[in-house]
């Protein structure tokens, strides 16, 4: 009976439900989703009954996790009918998929499918009755120790989905009992990322990356030991220190930097939190990724991987990404696991040296280890198949006619990249129409770089307000047709006016193209091709630094800028890169 109880369901399960339903004869499989952790491999198996007719999805969340924040928004979120978890465990289902073992899961009534929501089963993992004092070595390995995959000594699962026979082998090791229900299915969320990989241009202009560029991807996973993490007692913290350096050794138009932290942490401390804790970071180019959609994508995209001992990294590496271990706890794992043997010989941050050198060295030199590529799944590509076939054998019901497959990895929006720490400029004018130019986040560059002619651009937008006052360039993004802006002639005009030390201000429209007002001139426009930009703002750098190449005053860089309009524009270095930016408009107000 559902009447009188608070939160239960009427439709399409519960009372009346009969007389309510409009499709009242489906099969039902009911989705326990324990934290958002474990709803990221759920969502990559949900797609496989999509056009069935016959099922009824159904979702419930046990409550056991200390991560459930978040779990209510995205199940809402899904659109698929959510059921308190006392009513879940009355109601009959035909099958129930689970991607944790949190909870009394054996209570459910229906068949059981459980998948892991990592790579497999390699993390130690205290249970309620383990000592919080208890040696590494005593506490089980999550999703292989009888304390987790039995219950008064029966396989909580009918089925626990594996994606490699080393897992068998090592569930057999720990818990003979629960070996018969080992079911080996792939991996869906390796299939989805190996399917991704043709898009891995698109996914880097996603993340706002230029050709030329090196995308860096920091992983962690959660808890004190990650990279992320404090180091518990006794142990060092090492993020603090590392973010300051990222900005002071890396120039911006030559390296990208973006975060893929482990739901847990953002969750568990909270996105709000999360965001302010790296703000400073942010607000020198670190973008942050989606916990629940976009990290994928970010490994499929990157250039070399910086992370930890969790489950992100060691995907990095199946891919054949460069990965460098900024924290590896080695008596977390399982030491029979393949993570374990990639951690004990994968490069290793040195947290003294130069960053940049080891990053650079690390892509250059890198030869990708076999044992995460093999060991990841002995079936890849054949996730939606296995799966498919396994949930509705279950369920005592034909497969549908159509072919299984997983949801292709969406395309992230797009993520500009935006800078609005003051940017130190260093530009070089080897001939005429042509610079180099170097910029900085935050900090001034590397003593070894420094030479040349220097500047600062500021953001309209940054925090650090002082600077502006001390800005040779001040430049902001924004639609052309924004009315807060009037203009980009009228905004210009006004910074000019407000910032009497600046020499020029640069509207950026759009990825390849600013406009911009130098003092005492009129509104001209850069653009380089789209197809392979510079980005504006270090073009109107560019552009300062050519005008004053060779000192004199308003008459001698007006007629530097009638050479630029006259060739056509002028040629920006970056790097190793080399990009042709044109130049339109009026010389002379």
């Amino acid at each position: 009976m559902t009447q009188g109880r608070t939160g239960w369901l009427r439709v399409p399960v519960g009372d009346g439900a009969v007389r309510w339903a409009t499709r009242g004869k489906c099969l039902r499989v009911l989705v326990v989703v324990h934290n958002v952790t474990s709803a990221t491999r759920l969502l990559d198996v949900l797609p496989l009954f999509d056009g069935d007719l016959r099922i009824q999805l159904l979702a419930t969340c046990p409550e056991s996790s200390a991560f459930s924040a978040g779990t209510a928004e995205l199940l809402a979120g899904t659109g698929v009918p959510v059921l308190p978890w006392e009513q879940a465990l009355e109601t009959p289902v035909d099958l129930a998929v689970s991607a944790s073992f949190g909870g009394r899961l054996e209570l459910l009534g229906g068949k059981l499918a459980i998948l892991s929501h990592g790579v497999g089963y390699t993390k130690r993992l205290a249970t309620p009755d383990t000592g919080a004092g208890a040696e590494p070595s005593s506490v089980p390995v999550f999703g292989q120790a009888p304390q987790w995959v039995l219950a008064d000594g029966v396989p909580i699962a009918d089925a626990l989905v594996l994606s490699h026979p080393e897992q068998c082998d090592r569930l057999r090791a720990a818990c003979p009992e629960a070996a018969p229900t080992a079911v080996l299915a792939g991996d869906p969320c390796f299939d989805r990322a190996l399917a991704a990989r043709p898009y891995r241009e698109r996914f880097r202009r996603a993340l706002g990356v230029r050709t030329g560029q090196r995308l860096i991807v920091l992983n962690s996973t959660w808890n004190p030991a990650s990279f992320f993490g404090d180091g518990g007692t006794g142990g060092d913290d090492l993020l603090p220190a590392l973010l300051p350096r990222l900005a002071g050794e890396f120039p911006v138009d030559e390296y990208r930097f973006a975060a893929v932290l482990h739901p847990n942490i953002w969750h568990g401390h909270g996105p709000g939190q999360v965001r302010a804790w790296l703000d400073r970071a942010r607000r020198r180019g670190l973008v942050l990724i989606d916990p629940l959609e976009g990290w994928r994508q970010a490994l499929v995209a990157a250039d070399a991987v910086v992370g930890d001992h969790g489950s992100v990294t060691f995907y990095a590496a199946a891919l054949g990404t460069p990965v460098l271990l900024a924290a590896a706890p080695l008596h977390e794992l399982d030491p029979g696991a393949p993570v374990s043997g990639f951690m004990r010989v994968a490069p290793r941050l040195d947290p003294g040296a130069p960053l940049r050198e080891q990053i650079d060295r690390l892509v250059e030199h890198h030869r990708p280890l076999p044992g995460p590529a093999e060991y990841t799944t002995s079936v890849p590509g054949e996730a939606a198949v296995r799966l498919r076939s396994l949930f509705y054998s279950m369920m005592g019901a034909a497969e549908p006619e159509w072919a299984a497959s997983l949801e292709p990895l969406p395309l992230p929006g797009h993520e500009p990249v935006s800078v609005t720490a003051p940017l130190h400029v260093l530009t070089r004018v080897p001939r005429p129409g042509e610079v180099s130019v170097s910029r900085w986040a935050g900090s001034p560059p590397p003593a070894e770089c420094v030479g040349g002619d220097a500047h600062i651009a500021v953001h309209e937008d940054t925090r650090d307000v002082d600077w502006l006052e001390l800005a040779d360039v001040v430049f902001r993004d924004g639609r052309p047709d924004d009315p807060r802006f009037g203009s980009p002639a009228v905004w210009t005009a006004e910074v000019l006016h407000r910032h009497p030390g600046c020499a020029l201000a640069a509207f950026t429209a759009g990825p390849s193209e600013c406009l911009v007002r130098p003092r005492g001139g009129r509104l001209l426009s850069l653009s380089s091709a789209p197809e392979d930009p510079v980005d504006p703002a270090a073009a109107a750098s560019a552009l300062h630094a050519l005008l004053g190449a060779g000192g004199g005053g308003d008459d001698a860089r007006a007629e530097r800028l009638v050479t630029l309009l006259d060739d056509g524009g002028f040629t920006v270095r970056s790097g190793a890169r080399s990009v042709r930016v044109r130049v339109t408009g009026e010389p002379a107000g």
